[in-house]
């Protein structure tokens, strides 16, 4: 497999009135801050705090009254309450959160996930028929049902109540619900438009706690924390505040189902980060639902019993491992498919009966990482195909779809995430419609994966404050990156290929003056092919392995040294 060449951008050095006005700061912390837009003393001091912004207040979002109103209604007259979300991780935090939040209020609550493979995403006329059949009146859906208008009226017309709250685009009709709880809607004046589903769930259990005594909604935010940074929703503003509180709950973990998974996974409570909830956690919660139903997920995040903790647990890490090796093999059927004659296809597509449904996305992801072109991975059944699609910041995948509306049974999704559902008979001239739109778009970009990096450091100035900033400037992901680094001319001392079929590059390199370990995922492909001396691009962090921990270098790019970044 040829393996794309990437372009390094290294961020220029910050100004000199920046520089000033930071300079209380280290100057590798002064670098670090003004990249990511914090450039004052007071902005820095609030972003390293983690201060959330000036309005917070739930009864901001257009329709909360309205959604707090019910269910304190059906709170008091003991009404059946569903609770209604997605089978992944935002979906089952959310489902969690809420159900947890009102049953301690008191309530009748019935969680409901649909199954992936037989229901399908969002709400659906045949669950809504089993619920309103087993007594259900209110519905609450979570991370869901923007995108519903048919089924929240006929939910309504079966004499059921629906509140949706969902952060997805809405589409060009808003469901018919007796509230809508969405900041991306029409009109909603609340200024954070990025809270992810279990942020909108956390919202209503807050807006609900300044109406009722006897209820912490500090006590859901490890669960916030979690679908959060699972769903990729961007570190910044709320969000950011919200993880920050969330990691601090789970570094003493409460409930028995977190702290079992934490132990599998290999994450030390008491110094989780992001990272670990994007790498470790997130993965194996989403398990559940890409394989099989989602409910021992949400099972593992209600329940109290030890045993049955670690039995969940034990049940979603292997899950875990069943879909990395599907993964594994869907990428590389897909690969072959979308490539087979079309090297220079503007978007990959590849869709097929035997593959796995709730791990094309997964594939998908790892095309638009191999080959930097947007990447549509799917399920042929008899009549429909069911897809996921992944994208690069040039293409737009869910404003591709909404231009292709007529074509799609349902879709919905973010600018870089999205999922659809269409009709075999359709599909020939989707993929044509979708392969225009991305040819015209993406005709003057350069399509080859760009890496960027705060700074350029000697190796020799690595030292253990630089970790302590970093620590600073956690939560790190989506939307607030992790501190990247380039050092240059770097002569490698040693190198071995490790991992499932050499996979990965293990290594130790110096400037002479010190050497550091480091890790390349994914690179194992340079182990025959290793220059003497290599410029490297890359993440610095603490590894723990049998009790030890060491500084390493987390590798995201190398080169023979000396090669043009561009």
């Amino acid at each position: 497999m040829k393996i794309p060449r990437k372009r390094w951008e290294v961020l220029p050095p910050l100004p000199p009135q920046a520089d000033r006005a930071l300079s209380n700061a280290a100057p590798v912390l002064r670098q670090l801050l003004y990249n990511r837009g914090y450039a004052t003393p007071e902005a820095a001091r609030a972003y390293l705090r983690a201060e959330p912004p000036d309005i917070t207040d739930p009864f901001a979002l257009l329709g909360m009254e309205a959604a707090v109103e019910r269910l304190r209604r059906a709170l008091e007259h003991g009404e059946q309450i569903a609770v209604y979300g997605d089978y992944d991780a935002d979906g089952v935090t959310s489902t969690a959160l809420l159900s947890h939040a009102l049953r301690r209020l008191g309530g009748e609550v019935r969680p409901y996930i649909p199954n992936r493979f037989d229901e399908g995403y969002g709400l659906n006329v045949e669950a809504l028929d089993a619920l309103h059949a087993e007594g259900v009146g209110l519905v609450v859906t979570v991370d869901c049902g923007i995108r519903s208008p048919a089924e929240v009226e006929h939910a309504q017309a079966l004499g059921m109540d629906v509140i949706v709250s969902d952060h997805h685009h809405p589409g060009e009709e808003l469901p018919p619900a007796l509230a809508v709880i969405n900041p991306k809607q029409a009109g909603d004046p609340y200024p954070d438009k990025m809270l992810a589903g279990v942020g909108l769930a956390y919202k209503i259990v807050s807006a609900l706690t300044m109406r009722n005594s006897g209820l912490d909604a500090g006590d859901y935010l490890d669960l916030v924390a979690l679908g959060t940074v699972a769903d990729l929703a961007p570190l910044e503003m709320e969000n950011r505040a919200l993880v920050r509180a969330g990691l601090e709950k789970l570094r003493a973990p409460r409930r028995q189902g977190l702290y079992a998974l934490m132990q599998l996974a290999g994450v030390h409570p008491e110094r989780i980060t992001a990272a670990d909830i994007g790498f470790r956690l997130g993965p194996r919660l989403n398990a559940a639902g890409r394989l099989d139903t989602a409910l021992a997920a949400l099972d593992l995040l209600l329940t109290d019993d030890l045993f049955l903790a670690g039995q969940l647990a034990q049940q979603l890490h292997a899950q875990n491992a069943e879909r990395q090796r599907i993964t594994r093999e869907i990428q590389e059927a897909a690969e072959k498919i979308a490539l087979q004659g079309r090297e220079d296809a503007p978007l990959l597509f590849a869709a097929h009966p035997d593959f796995n449904r709730g791990v094309v996305g997964l594939a998908a992801s790892r095309l638009v990482e191999q080959h930097y072109r947007p990447a549509i991975v799917g399920q042929r059944g008899a009549e429909y195909t069911v897809a996921s699609c992944r994208s690069i910041p040039e293409f737009h995948i869910t404003e591709a779809l909404d231009a292709c509306a007529d074509l799609l049974v349902r879709h919905g999704g973010h600018a870089a995430a999205a999922g659809f559902t269409v009709r075999n008979e359709n599909l020939p001239e989707l993929v044509e419609r979708l392969e225009d739109l991305a040819a015209e778009q993406l005709q003057e970009a350069d399509l080859r994966p760009k890496l960027v990096a705060d700074m350029e450091i000697p190796l020799s100035d690595l030292t253990p404050d630089v970790l302590r900033y970093l620590d600073w400037m956690q939560p790190t992901g989506y939307g607030n990156p992790a501190a990247v680094f380039v050092s240059r001319d770097l002569r490698v001392a040693f190198s071995r290929a490790v991992g499932k079929e050499g996979a990965h590059l293990k290594l130790k390199v110096t400037d002479g003056r010190i050497t550091y370990d480091a890790i390349a995922f994914r690179q194992g492909h340079w182990h025959n092919a290793l220059p003497e001396r290599v410029d490297l691009l890359y993440t610095f962090e603490r590894n723990e392995y049998n009790g030890r921990i060491t500084l390493q270098l987390n590798v995201r790019d190398l080169k023979p040294a000396g090669t043009p970044d561009m």
